[in-house]
């Protein structure tokens, strides 16, 4: 077969294959175009989930008659001279108009500023119209009917009319994201309509209209520069976190990018403080020169290649960390609002009980709250929490202020001040013997006594790896674990790096692990599910990964195996030493999964319970 050249229609539906996957491609290279030329206001309308129609109008510069009949023709642009390493604009390839018109019909009018007239140019699949005159604004409509009516097979991958909805609401949220100082509107028949208006520079204004309110509250700022290259933006709490990565927003001088290496650096800086199959919110623009970053790897411009990835990959996750530790015990406020909305009931006999007086129990008797209801601290046994075996390490005891009264007495609730003055408070009782509740100046917090002591393992435990001093405890008699032959070999394997955790163990047999040392500061712990949690952690792994890089996963697991356990009576002074270390440790607001270690409530949210407010 010879070589011949194809058809000008064919290599712009080859070239369409590329550009336009989706309704939402569409959508996306129009309104890079619109911004591109300056608009202020954008207006997309779609129809059938794009399929039948997207049409978007701008306030832009415009097009005269000449510049909109080069529009439609294969790489031509104004937005690129001879250089490719110098791409200052969002568009550049000169292909999305002409490819979308191969694939649908599309017409494009244009109007420049002061211009007598607009004009008006149509495609049908691939096949142009003469130029004519038109009525229009200033500025430039594009509208696409029947998208892949030219290729009908492409219309069997497209998804749902809802699925193509939503993803087009997605392309216009990260776009209007970058560019608060331009209104975005979008509606149809297919949809609710959005509207968000400017923000001139308030980028945080812009974002709590994409993402709510709750944004600005559950977020930290982060601004960092490295060797040139500099990062901003909004991280969220480790405490606020979603099941999915579609919180998660990148740009690349201005330019909206879904690119892989940014989501895996944005990941590994939440690596000790996330739950598995939760994802961190964050809203992140990276500026550099254009020369550093190369956005033409992918034909939509969804990925990006940084000439140093290393540098870019460093800077998001130490810039994130280090905000994230400043915050210190920093929660989020959102699970305050749970609780309140928890306390809150709609059922009569809910207002009922709490109306019951003092002298009637529900179950018609007559007593006084006795101190098991919770006005009474618990003073049964217990070993404090710097004892040995009980894995709290060296505790300060200076640092333990005043113990709670033990009266049952409301009114003893008032002594303490000292201590109700530390961010967390005096500890006043302890719950379910797991929870702790402590009184602050302006309302109460409650501890959960479990979570909180795990974080604060886990931080003394990467201080003593990055030290390079896990000091262990010799065992009088080896603890032996079975488990299958593979846990077995993969532990054997990594046995040489779990000595630097302080875990000594070697194979006892067939089937079988023997345990002679484990970390001091884990105190008494489960050894035998210590083991086989850290087994199947490195199951999970690459067989070429060390424990050296997955440093922090293996400190988690064993935190939680060290930390106070539910259920664990605790007395005044190992509730308020808990409390003031937890102050003095950065992100104890949040254990090692992400779950929040205390929830605060202010006085006036419980005044509102109670309609005094």
């Amino acid at each position: 077969m010879r070589i011949h050249q194809l058809p000008e229609t064919l290599i712009n539906q080859i070239a369409a294959g590329e550009v336009i996957e989706r309704p939402a491609s569409v959508v996306k290279e129009l309104v890079e175009n619109a911004i591109d030329a300056g608009a202020h206001r954008v207006e997309i309308a779609t129809a059938v989930g794009g399929k039948a129609l997207v049409r978007v109008v701008d306030d832009g510069l415009g097009m005269d008659a000449d510049d909109l009949a080069l529009a439609v023709r294969r790489h031509c642009t104004s937005k690129l001279d001879q250089r490719l390493d110098d791409i200052r604009t969002l568009g550049f390839r000169g292909e999305a108009l002409p490819s979308i018109g191969s694939v649908a019909r599309l017409t494009l009018r244009s109007r420049p500023k002061d211009a007598p007239h607009a004009n008006e140019v149509s495609l049908a699949g691939g096949v142009p119209t003469p130029l004519k005159p038109a009525a229009a604004n200033q500025g430039t409509t594009v509208e696409v009917r029947d998208l892949f009516f030219a290729t009908p097979a492409r219309l069997k991958f497209l998804k749902s009319d809802r699925a193509e909805t939503a993803a087009i609401t997605e392309v216009v949220r990260r776009i209007a994201i970058a560019f608060p100082s331009v209104r975005f509107t979008l509606s149809g028949p297919d949809r609710s309509t959005l509207d968000l208006p400017a923000t001139g520079e308030d980028r945080l204004a812009r974002i709590a209209q994409v993402l709510g309110t709750e944004f600005a509250a559950n977020t930290i700022a982060v601004d960092a520069v490295r060797e040139e290259v500099g990062l901003s933006g909004h991280v969220g709490l480790p405490t606020w976190n979603k099941a999915n990565s579609l919180s998660q927003y990148a740009f690349v001088n201005g330019r909206p990018v879904q690119d892989k290496q940014i989501l895996t650096a944005i990941r590994a800086a939440y690596s000790d403080t996330l739950p598995r199959g939760r994802y961190p919110v964050a809203v992140l623009w990276i500026t550099l020169d254009p020369a550093l970053v190369d956005v033409n790897v992918h034909p939509a411009k969804a990925d990006v290649r940084f000439r140093d990835p290393g540098l870019v990959r460093g800077l998001i996750i130490g810039a994130i960390r280090q905000a994230l530790t400043a915050e210190g015990d920093r929660a989020s406020p959102s699970a305050s609002v749970s609780l309140a909305q928890a306390f809150r009931s709609t059922e009569p006999s809910a207002t009922i009980q709490t109306q019951t007086p003092w002298n009637q129990n529900r179950f018609g008797g007559s007593a006084r709250p006795s101190a098991s209801a919770g006005w009474q601290m618990d003073h049964s046994p217990s070993r404090p929490l710097d004892a040995p075996g009980r894995g709290f390490g060296e505790q300060d005891q200076s640092d333990i202020v005043g113990a709670a009264m033990p009266s049952a007495r409301p009114g003893d609730l008032e002594s303490d001040q000292s201590a109700i003055g530390h961010p967390l408070g005096a500890a006043r009782t302890q719950i379910h013997e797991n929870y702790i509740v402590a009184q602050t100046l302006d309302g109460l917090v409650l501890v959960d006594q479990h979570a909180a002591h795990e974080r604060l393992v886990f931080e003394r435990f990467k201080k003593a790896l990055q030290a390079g001093n896990v000091p262990s405890q010799i065992l009088l008699l080896p603890e032996i674990v079975d488990l299958p032959e593979d846990d077995c070999d993969r532990l054997a394997d990594r046995a040489a790096d779990l000595a630097e955790f302080g875990l000594v163990l070697e194979r006892f047999g067939p089937g079988a692990i023997a345990v002679r040392e484990t970390p001091s500061m884990l105190g008494e712990t489960d050894v035998a599910g210590l083991v086989r949690d850290l087994a199947d952690e490195i199951a999970e792994w690459n067989s070429a990964d060390g424990l050296r890089d997955r440093l922090e996963a293996v400190a988690s697991t064993m935190a939680c195996h060290g930390s106070v356990r539910s259920g664990r009576r605790l007395m005044p002074e190992e509730m308020n030493a808990l409390l003031r270390e937890m102050e003095r440790t950065p992100g104890s607001g949040q254990c090692n999964h992400g779950r929040p270690t205390y929830i605060e409530l202010k006085l006036a949210d419980i005044e509102k319970l109670f309609s005094r407010r």
